[in-house]
């Protein structure tokens, strides 16, 4: 296991209390909203619905916060349109950094997240100048007992699709092209398998290497300033730190 995945799975657990679980709902609500208004809100006939509508049961999101999402999505509280907006850059080290947003103002959203870089020792790039690096991924994370049961999850998940599992920590996570998204999901829910995120990401396919702890502790604060920002819906970047130097960071953290 590389320590870039040791240091996301560190990030994983860090990020189950109740405030980024909060941030969570609100940026699968935007999904819905953007979702509904752009493919109507019949979620057969509205595949971004649909899996907007699993990656929010993934995380447990209440039914009233699903139904509102989806009624302001189809103007039933005002007409509020989000627009989706990407942004590239850097942090310090080189890292590349792809800023996903929806934002009803695009002008706000630029500046937020300009500043964001201007501010942490990085810099905004122009499009296209990282996006080569990445590639679109269906995502799962599992917990709990099915994360022990390495060898039977590998086999039920390659059968459906899948294109690679691994397990650190007691948690697995599982990668798939995204047109076996629909198909995970249905095994998943089939088994009784209960998912703690499930959703199409960016997944780095070129990794930068922080080699000392003063950059690595300056990259996540920057990572972690773009994430507090409201627009911001995703947050991905291909750094990869030594196990010693994620050990660190997360004793940093508590």
């Amino acid at each position: 296991m590389s320590g870039h995945s040791k240091w996301a799975n560190i990030k994983y657990k860090k990020e189950a209390a109740d405030k980024v679980k909060g941030k969570a709902f609100s940026r699968i609500g935007k999904e819905i909203m953007v979702a509904v208004r752009t493919g109507g809100t019949d979620s057969d006939a509205n595949p971004r619905l649909r899996s907007a509508l699993i990656s929010a049961k993934a995380v447990n999101m209440p039914n009233v916060n699903i139904d509102r999402a989806i009624k302001k999505g189809a103007g039933e509280f005002g007409d509020v349109v989000f627009e989706e907006v990407v942004y590239e850059g850097y942090a310090p080290g080189g890292v590349a950094v792809i800023v996903d947003c929806l934002t009803d103002n695009k002008n706000r959203s630029i500046s937020d997240v300009r500043m964001v870089f201007d501010r942490n020792g990085g810099n905004l790039a122009g499009s296209g100048a990282v996006a080569r690096m990445f590639k679109r991924q269906a995502h799962f994370t599992i917990t709990g007992e099915w994360a022990d049961k390495e060898d039977e999850l590998m086999e039920l998940v390659l059968d459906a699709g899948a294109d690679d599992l691994t397990v650190e920590d007691g948690v697995a996570e599982v990668w798939a092209d995204p047109e076996n998204f629909e198909p995970l999901v249905k095994l998943f829910e089939e088994k009784g398998i209960p998912t703690e995120e499930a959703a199409v990401v960016r997944k780095p396919e070129m990794v930068t290497e922080v080699s000392d702890v003063s950059t690595a502790r300056q990259v996540m604060r920057l990572l972690d300033r773009l994430e507090e920002l409201d627009d911001v819906q995703a947050v991905t970047s291909n750094y990869e730190v030594s196990d010693d130097i994620a050990a660190q960071l997360a004793e940093e953290e508590e």
